[in-house]
Parts: structure tokens; C-alpha cells; sequence
């Protein structure tokens, strides 16, 4: 196993703060595009057809591109990042999910969700103290 220097760790921490940013923000935003798209569209039942015309609709192609992108960041953060740092700190985007919902979306949050919204950004705190977490993996 070969050491690496305090410069090799600070630049993974830098690109391990930007991926999980980046991760985070292209979850709820496509989530949230996606869920404006398919509400505007009303229901389409679950015709096939149907729903590959819905990624014509603009808010639902955006959402599905936000998502292919949420999906490859999340695959390069997990190639350099352990699962157990990864997962706990971009369960923030379950809050800012919820957000989106109710202030943008206009939905109704009921109070035992607010909670449970709570509970997450707990931990997400105690896991976000702590150093990214990499495992030197060899090839199998």
C-alpha cells in the first residue's frame, strides 16, 4: 500500500466536497424537474408509450439528464469514496428534497416527516465531521 502525502489528501477531500455537492444538487434538482414535468403532464397511466412521450416534455427531459448526471457523479465519488461516508453524507439531499417539495413544489410535508427530516440532518452532521473515508482497494 503506498502512502499519500497531506497534498494528495487535501485534493481528495477538495474533489470528495465537490462530487458530494455535486451529487446532492443533481438529485434534488432532477427529482424535483422531473416531478414538475410529470405533474404539468397529469396522469399518463403506465402505458409505455406514454411515458416515453413524457421525456419529450422539457421539465421531464431535464430531470432525466439532472439524473444521468447525478448517476455518474455518484459512480466517480464511489470509486474513491467508501459506501459508508458516501451514502450518510448525501442523505442531505433528502432534506433539500423535502424542501423542494414544499416551497417549490407545493406540497404538504406533514410534521412526522419534518422529524424524520430532522433525524437525517443529525446524522448527516455526524458523519460530515469525520474525514472521507477511502479504503485502499485491490483488484479482486
Amino acid at each position: 500500500m503506498q502512502a499519500t502525502s497531506g497534498k494528495d489528501q487535501a485534493r481528495l477531500r477538495a474533489k470528495t466536497r465537490l462530487f458530494v455537492g455535486l451529487v446532492v444538487v443533481s438529485n434534488v434538482s432532477g427529482n424535483s424537474a422531473l416531478t414538475h414535468g410529470m405533474k404539468q403532464l397529469g396522469d399518463i397511466g403506465n402505458s409505455p408509450l406514454a411515458l416515453i412521450g413524457a421525456l419529450f416534455h422539457p421539465w421531464v427531459a431535464l430531470g432525466v439528464a439532472l439524473l444521468i448526471l447525478w448517476t455518474l457523479a455518484n459512480m466517480a465519488l464511489l470509486s474513491w469514496a467508501d459506501l459508508s461516508y458516501v451514502l450518510p453524507v448525501t442523505a442531505i439531499g433528502y432534506v433539500l428534497t423535502a424542501l423542494s417539495g414544499e416551497y417549490l413544489l407545493h406540497e404538504s410535508v406533514p410534521m412526522g416527516h419534518w422529524f424524520g427530516i430532522l433525524l437525517i440532518t443529525s446524522g448527516v452532521v455526524l458523519v460530515g465531521v469525520t474525514s472521507p473515508a477511502t479504503t485502499d482497494h485491490t483488484p479482486l
